[in-house]
C-alpha cells in the first residue's frame, strides 16, 4: 500500500453488501430522532442566550430587525422542541417574560463575581468570559425548561456548558440569587441539590450524594447550602440530609457528611 487516497479507498470492502451493514444503518436510522433533539436543544440555548446577551452573539448585528426575528427564532424552537419531547407548549406570553427575568437573575450573579472577585473588571468582561458565568446562564435556562417538564432537553443544555466550561450542573439543582462560581473547573453540583442566595464557589467542589442506590432517584440525595456560604476548593459535600447553615465557611479539600451549624467555619483536617 502506498499510502495514497486511491489505493486506500481500493483495498476498502463493499460495505453496501455486507450483511452486518443493514443492522448499523438501523442504529442510525433508530438514532436520528435524538440527534435533531440534540441539535435543537444545542440550537435553542445558544438562540436564547444570544437574546438575552446580544454580546454572546456570533455576529455583531443588533439592528431591530435582527432582534426581532432572534425572538421569532426562539418562537419557532421552544415550540418544536415541545413537539418533540410530547411537552405541553409554552406561549410566547409566557416565554418571554420568564426569559426577561432569567437574565435579571443572571444580571444578579454577575453582579455577585464583580463585587465578589478583585480580578474583574466590569459586568461585560464577566458576561464575555467568564466560564462560571457561562454555566450559570445555561443551568438558569435548562432549569426553567426543566420545570416546565422537558425531558433531556434540560440536560442536554447543561452538558454544553459543562463540555464548555468543566462546570457540571444539573438542571434539577434549587440555585438562588448572586451565584458566583469562582474559576469554576471540576464544580459538580447534583440534581437535588439546593443552594441559598449570595453562595460562592470555588473549582473543584462537589454536592453530591452520599449513595448511588437507584431506589434513591427519587429522594434528596444532595446537600442544602444555606444563604452567604463560602466553599474553598476541591471541598466535598455529600447526603441529602446535609445542610451546610447560614453564612458558613468551608475549607479546601475538606470532606463533609454531616450537617454543620450557621455560621461555622469548617477546614481540612488531615490527621
Amino acid at each position: 500500500m502506498d499510502g495514497t487516497l486511491e489505493s486506500y479507498f481500493g483495498n476498502m470492502t463493499d460495505f453496501s453488501s455486507a450483511p452486518y451493514s443493514v443492522e448499523f444503518i438501523k442504529i442510525a436510522q433508530d438514532s436520528h430522532p435524538l440527534l435533531s433533539l440534540k441539535q435543537l436543544a444545542e440550537e435553542w440555548a445558544r438562540t436564547v442566550l444570544a437574546t438575552m446577551f446580544p454580546e454572546l452573539c456570533e455576529k455583531a448585528d443588533c439592528e431591530d430587525r435582527v432582534v426581532l426575528e432572534r425572538l421569532e427564532s426562539v418562537s419557532q424552537l421552544t415550540e418544536s422542541l415541545s413537539k418533540l419531547v410530547q411537552c405541553n407548549p409554552i406561549p410566547d406570553e409566557t416565554l418571554f417574560p420568564e426569559l426577561l427575568r432569567i437574565r435579571n437573575l443572571l444580571l444578579l450573579d454577575a453582579r455577585a463575581i464583580l463585587d465578589g472577585d478583585p480580578a474583574a473588571t466590569s459586568l461585560e468582561e464577566i458576561v464575555l468570559s467568564y466560564p462560571g458565568f457561562l454555566a450559570v446562564a445555561h443551568y438558569r435556562i435548562a432549569h426553567y425548561l426543566h420545570g416546565k417538564g422537558f425531558s433531556l432537553v434540560p440536560r442536554i443544555i447543561t452538558e454544553r456548558a459543562h463540555r464548555e466550561t468543566g462546570i457540571d450542573i444539573h438542571p434539577g439543582a434549587e440555585i438562588g440569587e448572586r451565584f458566583f462560581i469562582d474559576h469554576g473547573t471540576g464544580v459538580v453540583i447534583g440534581e437535588t441539590a439546593v443552594i441559598g442566595s449570595g453562595v460562592k464557589l470555588y473549582q473543584g467542589v462537589t454536592l453530591g450524594a452520599l449513595s448511588i442506590s437507584k431506589e434513591m432517584a427519587k429522594s434528596k440525595r444532595h446537600p442544602t447550602i444555606e444563604d452567604n456560604v463560602l466553599i474553598y476548593a476541591n471541598a466535598t459535600i455529600l447526603g441529602g440530609n446535609t445542610v451546610i447553615g447560614r453564612g458558613s465557611i468551608i475549607g479546601g479539600n475538606a470532606w463533609i457528611i454531616e450537617s454543620v451549624p450557621p455560621g461555622s467555619f469548617v477546614k481540612y483536617n488531615p490527621k
